[in-house]
């Protein structure tokens, strides 16, 4: 049979699934039952600093009365607040360890380099095995400057990078004009991993009763081919580690994530849509994949791949659909 172990930051995989930072990864229940399914790695579900900044103003603004005016008392709050976050996601983890040495890491969604990233050191104090910062900022201020945007972002990691020793992967958005340049310069700030994309959420209308609702929240089997566009064009042009994430949906997309040159390949959508039994479906089709290649390792995947690359990876890089399939009927 073959061998699926692989290593993604550093850490040994018994194969290159992994449950990306969501519901699925808030609970031990639900990450133990996807242990037992055969995951090869879990990212707990993301600390939000909004959402933590959001409780904190709104607790200020009820609760505290007139403490407001009281500036050591609102530092301790805002102390207390973070230290009762921090707290259940340690309780998580211990609970998993309790019960499976999975790998886990730890994910912050994160906007500022404020001192608030000093509580990285506490997550690795817990015992996760590595920190995936999901980078997100919708830039809708027009006069924030994309140099200013990424500056922050920087900023954001130089921070991690001072607090933490495990390793720490960025998990970013396409939206960039310079992508590849972006990537590059993660890499060169010595993240370990980059993991592409990041998934939105994404308001609509509701035009029957005149309010604002949620737009699709999971990703659909066509939503892969970007993640796939940009894993193989950078794979050979930084040195740290690559995740894939969004769309994949089947076998058929984990392997081609896998010949793309993705390290590891992060799974929500299709095990909401089809259960945490589905992981044994994409492990056996990835199986069966390499078995119908004659193929025995990751590694012989990643090989395959590249074999498979035009010399400028131009088939990739084309933007205009005619010059390939100009006479596609």
């Amino acid at each position: 049979m073959s061998e699926l172990k692989t290593k993604y930051l550093g850490l040994q995989l018994d194969n290159p699934i992994l449950v990306g930072s969501s519901g699925l990864s808030g609970t031990a229940d639900s990450i133990l039952n996807l242990v037992d399914k055969g995951v090869g790695g879990v990212v707990l579900k993301s600390l939000f600093e909004e959402e933590i900044i959001m409780e904190y103003e709104k607790n200020v603004k009820e609760k505290l009365g007139n403490s407001d005016n009281n500036l050591e008392f609102l530092d301790y709050f805002d102390y207390q607040l973070k230290e009762n976050k921090l707290k259940g996601y340690r309780q998580l983890i211990e609970e998993i360890r309790a019960h499976s040495d999975v790998p886990l890491i730890a994910s912050i969604n994160c906007y500022s380099p404020g001192e608030w990233f000093s509580y990285a050191k506490i997550l690795e104090d817990s015992g996760v095995n590595a920190l995936e910062l999901n980078l997100y900022r919708i830039p809708s201020k027009i006069n924030v400057e994309a140099v200013d945007i990424l500056k922050n972002y920087f900023d954001i990691v130089k921070r991690v990078k001072e607090y933490v020793t495990i390793p720490v992967s960025v998990k970013i958005s396409p939206y960039f004009t310079d992508l590849g340049n972006v990537v590059s310069k993660f890499d060169m700030l010595g993240v370990d991993g980059v993991v592409l994309f990041n998934r939105y959420y994404s308001p609509d209308f509701d035009l029957e009763n005149d309010r604002i609702i949620s737009g699709p929240i999971y990703s659909s089997a066509g939503d892969y081919t970007n993640t796939l566009r940009w894993m193989a064009m950078l794979k050979d042009q930084v040195t740290c580690d690559l995740s894939a994430s969004g769309g994949v949906h089947s076998a058929d997309t984990l392997f081609k994530m896998l010949l793309a040159g993705a390290n590891s390949v992060q799974v929500v959508s299709a095990l909401y849509k089809n259960g945490a039994g589905f992981v044994r479906d994409l492990i056996s089709g990835l199986q069966t994949w390499m078995e119908r290649k004659n193929l025995t390792s990751i590694e012989d995947i990643h090989k395959l791949g590249r074999s498979m690359m035009p010399n400028h990876a131009e088939m990739f890089e084309r933007v205009q659909f005619m010059k390939y399939f100009g006479e596609h009927n």
